[in-house]
């Protein structure tokens, strides 16, 4: 059995032993990476636009099914569409960061359940799929550079009985957009 005195030191980008001062700066830097996917997913489902943006460096891309172009082109179809999405909740699962050279390759697996408006019918969907992303950090912030949406799950629900009243009962409040939500009177 080995204890973890007689493992390895961990090792860096470049390949050297890892102080603990990088060991620390490298936490930080999955943090910050963290943040900045949930800040993503804060800004879909809730149709906030400054957290969206916060989410890419303005020079990034994005390659994401319907869309594919500039992380400035896909905040722009994303405000265009959002309003046809009555309700929508992605959700992080598995992340896995490597660093490389000159910033870092992020896989985020991902669920998204949205409620929307196609063609003027009411669908509902049921997605999994992954964020394959570089990052870079760009001072001391973490952004998307490139993204990449791998689908690997896609299934129209059925819609369920009755309206939003019925099936929420007391189940209040129930979430909405920026700046309405109830996150936005907590964070100011």
């Amino acid at each position: 059995m080995t204890n973890f005195i007689d493992c390895p030191p961990m090792i860096g980008v470049e390949g050297d032993p890892m102080t603990n001062t990088d060991k620390l700066q490298e936490l930080w830097d999955r943090e910050m990476i963290r943040d900045c996917i949930y800040r993503y997913c804060r800004g879909i489902d809730r149709k906030d636009e400054a957290a969206l943006r916060s989410a890419y460096w303005p020079d990034a891309t994005d390659n994401h099914g319907a869309y594919q172009g500039s992380a400035e082109g896909f905040i722009a179809w994303a405000m265009k569409t959002l309003p046809t999405i009555e309700r929508g909740i992605h959700q992080i699962h598995n992340m896995l960061i490597a660093f490389k050279p000159g910033g870092a390759a992020v896989e985020s697996y991902f669920t998204a359940l949205q409620r929307q408006t196609e063609n003027g019918v009411l669908v509902q969907w049921d997605m999994a799929g992954r964020y394959v992303d570089w990052f870079e950090r760009r001072g001391d912030e973490w952004r998307v550079a490139r993204r990449l949406v791998v689908f690997d799950w896609v299934e129209q629900m059925p819609l369920p009985p009755g309206s939003e009243a019925e099936r929420f009962g007391r189940r209040q409040p129930i979430g909405g957009s920026w700046p309405d939500d109830p996150i936005y009177a907590l964070i100011g």
